[in-house]
Formats: C-alpha cells, sequence, structure tokens
C-alpha cells in the first residue's frame, strides 16, 4: 500500500496537512505519481493547459475505444486503439522521452523501492507512520 499525504506532494492541495484531498502520492521532484508502490510518469508541466486538456481528453477517448474493441474482440480496432493511447501519452510527457533535461534516469513504472526516490519513500513512511 503507497503512503498518503498532502501538502507539496500531493497535487491540487493548498495546506501540507489539511487532508482535504486523496489524490497520489507526487515524488519531490515532481516528476512521478506513486500508485501502489510503484512509479508512473507525470504529464510534463511546460505543456500549455488548453493543450494538455486536449490531450488528456484525446487519452480519455482512446482509453474508452480500447474497452469497446475489447467488448467487441476486435484485434484490429484494439490495435488501432492502443496506438492512439501510446501516441496521446507521448504527447503528455508521460511515454517516450523524458521532458526534464537534468540528465536524470527515466525511472517510469518502476517499484519505488529500487529507485532513486527510495530513501526518501522509506523516510516518508517512516515520518507519517504509513504502511509501503
Amino acid at each position: 500500500m503507497s503512503p498518503r499525504i498532502t501538502g507539496a506532494q500531493r497535487p491540487g492541495t493548498a495546506s501540507p496537512r489539511g487532508g482535504a484531498s486523496q489524490g497520489p502520492l507526487v515524488t519531490p521532484d515532481g516528476r512521478y505519481l506513486i500508485v501502489r508502490g510503484r512509479l508512473w510518469r507525470r504529464a510534463n508541466p511546460a505543456l500549455p493547459e488548453d493543450a494538455r486538456r486536449r490531450l488528456v481528453s484525446e487519452l480519455m477517448a482512446a482509453r474508452r475505444e480500447v474497452g469497446r474493441a475489447l467488448r467487441a474482440g476486435d484485434a484490429g480496432a484494439l490495435r488501432a486503439a492502443r496506438r492512439r493511447v501510446n501516441e496521446a501519452k507521448i504527447a503528455l510527457g508521460e511515454r517516450g522521452p523524458p521532458w526534464w533535461s537534468d540528465g536524470a534516469p527515466d525511472e517510469n513504472r518502476r517499484l519505488v523501492a529500487s529507485t532513486s526516490y527510495a530513501r526518501w519513500y522509506d523516510a516518508l513512511c517512516g515520518e507519517e507512520g504509513l504502511a509501503r
């Protein structure tokens, strides 16, 4: 189970201990979300808001197409829909080349415990009394 915290490491909250939001944990550098102990790359924060909204809309539409293709058993439609999902995720910065330029490796989809964030995560779990 991944820890839940508030404040600067949680998107959309103002108070460090307010507890208003239950969003996923975010790494201190803002590059990843942590879901069930695994890192997932966040969208590029440099994207203009209108472009981000358009791409998220495209991603959700493509995900709905994946579901329809799965239910219909249509392998061709499924390939096309999954291609659209991948293209939207690349455009958002969630896949493909990292959107940061400091040379840090991309640790997307890896377990936090086996990444450069392991010490921070362990310390946070101990500090917050949360289960890993």
